[in-house]
């Protein structure tokens, strides 16, 4: 089950979400090769990172799943958020050249279908960058912060899944060495336990980051589905017999 977009953004408002925020930025920095004029899509809960990323791309899109719950993005300008399927997404193939997942892959009910249908969109040679929850790591047993949900990866289980899937697995990184904790004084030492984690606990890291570039040279079978689930309104309305209409019903003789 997804993480509700109410708790994601009220948590990324937090101090303890900014700290969040900071570290994985970093980290993702390491890896960001910028290429300009390149098309991007933020998938899950990605908003807090694509601002940080999108001066440099030619459009930036903010998918977020129909489970979670969408917001306007960016703010105060024409949105560019859309509420989708993350098996059935709204592009046409080889359309863009990177895809930002976060709060996304550790939701998915078929992380295997979630995958080829990424594969499908991204261009020939295009990137793929995932943060997930170490399953190794604290964050992932401390449901006060999103990356407390959903299914935890171990780096080698998220390689796996990758090359099962046609992606070449590349530069990785890791962020969120501090505990997750609300205290302001444990929060005030964050910059250490950062240095000292990536130093003597680098695989107890709170989310594994991996970059992973669509692989061509290998055929992906395809298969025809068709689509799993319609959303509907959850309160349609449905409307109530007038007097009239009742009095009419009760006049008409029984068949």
């Amino acid at each position: 089950m997804h993480a509700d977009i109410v708790d994601l953004r009220e948590f990324y408002h937090s101090p303890l979400g900014r700290l969040a925020d900071h570290s994985i930025a970093m980290a993702l920095a390491s890896l960001w090769a910028r290429l300009p004029d390149e098309r991007l899509v933020g998938l899950g809960y990605a908003v807090p990172y694509l601002d940080r990323f999108r001066a440099d791309t030619e459009r930036t899109f903010a998918f977020m799943p129909a489970g979670q719950g969408a917001v306007n993005w960016p703010p105060g300008e024409l949105s560019s958020t859309a509420l989708i399927f993350d098996e059935e997404l709204p592009l046409p193939d080889a359309s863009v050249d990177r895809i930002l997942m976060v709060h996304s892959l550790e939701f998915a009910e078929n992380p295997r279908e979630t995958m080829k249908e990424l594969w499908r969109v991204l261009a020939p040679g295009g990137r793929l960058v995932i943060v997930v929850p170490n399953r190794r790591g604290v964050w992932a047993r401390m449901e006060h912060t999103p990356f407390g949900s959903g299914r935890p990866y171990s780096r080698g289980q998220l390689t796996a899944l990758l090359r099962e899937t046609n992606f070449t697995p590349g530069a990785s990184a890791e962020a969120l060495f501090f505990p997750p904790s609300k205290l302001r004084g444990v929060q005030k030492l964050r910059g250490a336990f950062e240095r000292l984690g990536r130093s003597l606990w680098p695989m107890f890291s709170g989310v594994i980051i991996v970059e992973a570039q669509k692989r061509l040279y290998q055929g992906l079978p395809v298969a025809a589905r068709a689509s799993r689930r319609v959303f509907v309104p959850v309160l349609a309305p449905q409307g109530i017999p007038t007097t009239r209409e009742r009095t009419l019903d009760k006049s008409r003789p029984a068949r």
